[in-house]
């Protein structure tokens, strides 16, 4: 089955530029969410520590 596809070009079912799109927002928001919880985190350490 695989050997079939070519790895080259895909599945023709698959939209892969909408997973690019959709992967880079993840990871956007990932980074971002990330950034917020150590910003919490040390205004947390500063206000109680």
């Amino acid at each position: 089955m695989v050997d079939e596809l070519a790895l080259s070009a895909g599945h023709p079912d698959m939209d892969y530029a909408e997973h690019e799109k959709t992967y880079r927002l993840f990871l956007t928001l990932f980074k971002y969410g990330a950034i917020g919880v150590i910003a919490v985190i040390i205004l947390l350490a500063v206000l109680w520590g």
